[in-house]
């Protein structure tokens, strides 16, 4: 295929060629591969400024996007790709081989790190997701900043840089000019911007922002980050977001209610207890879904409120595909179990199948699937059997369907249990989306005229 940027994709592919260091904060679906791509492939072949890219993403994304996004376009075909991945002896043989562009996924960059400092052949590299190493105490963070010294080039791709506030943001921009714009430590940036919130004598939980700390940020990375906002460039048909909101019977409230307040629940089986705040929220969450699980890892069957509505949903969509999204294992394997037409996403060829309507109900957790591929070929129907609370994972799940290319109208469809942990989630979910939207619209780059 030949490749017609759009006029924000040309604008994009430039600002890559002629900085050093950019973060793009681009919608789902905007095309950030392709822009990055290109962009490299320039660098490499015409302006001779890159040797060796180094592109760090998720795992499924590290397998297959990348390589096959290279393979559509014309212009591509001459970037040649090695991918580290697999077991140890794979991964050094990848390092050997003479390519381009090497790939890699985020949970071996430890292992690149500790392997290949003394002998680091990478100039450039790349993050595909870049929020995912927004962490500052995480591994994988602290292993890329030993090596930011031999990085001529760095570039960070996402569509999420704050799925829980902007106290996100200074890992990730660490990594793109080494703390001169959020400052050299996360203390130094906390300090400037925020105010404890949450905290007890000694440790402090969560963090405020100060009066017009947002506007302070937000000014001073605009100069290293482009964001451009996918309803403002890109024609999708509508989104429509609907909530099955599902009554638990009273003695299934009951027992909804007993973990709630005491921390233990009296099954037949034996009890189910939970040892802190954040296991009870688990084990509640469990609850509202229909099953709990207890200190073996077995589950034990609530209700099946969930499953009913579901039935309902499926058997209103007549004979459209749907895609449901599943939090516990057991929710899972309960889908599957009901819907014998019901198929499991664990690979490109079970999405190729997708994407060619052969699969009527396609079953995926949102950590796994929520990168990379596209599904919008496939359906126009999501529907999550439980809310998530992590926001990243729930905008890029819906945007495999809602995404450039659809054709038709997406429903996002969400079955929550009343008066549960469920509406607490989703709540928290709107609230992180209403943030961080902000964050992206005062960094959306001045770019209306590339509409014309």
């Amino acid at each position: 295929m030949i490749f017609k940027p759009h006029n924000y994709q040309r604008y994009c592919i430039n600002r890559v060629i002629n900085e050093d260091h950019l973060g793009l904060f681009l919608d789902m679906g905007l095309g950030k591969t392709v822009i990055t791509l290109t962009a490299l492939n320039e660098l490499i072949y015409y302006k001779h400024n890159v040797n060796r890219v180094l592109i760090i993403a998720p795992k499924k994304v590290a397998e297959t996007t990348w390589t096959a996004e290279a393979l559509k376009w014309e212009h591509l075909k001459s970037l040649t790709f090695s991918k580290i991945l697999g077991n140890q002896a794979s991964r050094k043989k990848a390092v050997e081989d003479e390519a381009d562009i090497y790939i890699i996924n985020r949970e071996n960059v430890s292992w690149l790190v500790d392997n290949y400092k003394s002998n680091w052949k990478w100039d450039c590299i790349v993050i595909d997701e870049l929020s995912s190493f927004k962490n500052h105490t995480a591994k994988r963070f602290k292993k890329l900043k030993q090596v930011l010294p031999h990085i001529r080039r760095l570039y960070g791709l996402t569509g999420t840089p704050a799925s829980n506030g902007l106290i996100d943001l200074w890992a990730q921009l660490y990594l793109l000019d080494r703390g001169k714009r959020l400052g050299r430590t996360v203390t130094a940036f906390r300090n400037e911007y925020f105010l404890p919130d949450k905290r007890n004598a000694y440790t402090v939980f969560t963090y405020k922002l100060k009066k017009g700390a947002e506007e302070k940020i937000r000014n001073k990375i605009k100069d290293i980050c482009i964001s451009i906002d996918s309803s403002s460039y890109v024609k999708l048909p509508n989104r429509v977001d609907m909530k099955t909101v599902i009554k638990l019977d009273d003695k299934v409230l009951e027992q909804y209610q007993d973990m709630e307040r005491d921390m233990l629940l009296e099954l037949p089986e034996g009890d189910i207890t939970a040892a802190n705040a954040a296991a009870v929220t688990n084990k509640l969450l469990q609850i509202a879904s229909g099953c709990v699980y207890d200190e073996d890892g077995d589950y034990h069957v609530i209700h099946d409120s969930k499953l009913e509505a579901l039935k309902e949903i499926i058997e209103a969509a007549g004979v459209q595909s749907v895609l449901v999204f599943y939090s516990f294992k057991h929710e899972k394997e309960r889908i599957l179990e009901e819907f014998k037409e019901a198929v499991e996403l664990k690979d490109e060829k079970t999405a190729k199948a997708w994407n060619d309507r052969k699969i009527k109900i396609l079953v995926a957790h949102p950590a796994s699937s929520g990168y990379g591929l596209n599904l919008q070929a496939g359906g126009h129907i999501i529907v999550w059997f439980s809310p998530t609370w992590n926001l990243e994972q729930y905008q890029q799940s819906n945007a495999r369907l809602y995404r450039q290319g659809q054709k038709e109208p997406v429903i996002v469809q969400h079955i929550l249990a009343e008066g549960t942990m469920d509406e607490t989630v989703m709540k928290v979910l709107e609230g992180k989306d209403k943030e961080q939207a902000s964050l992206l619209k005062a960094l959306e780059a001045k770019l209306r005229e590339l509409k014309k």
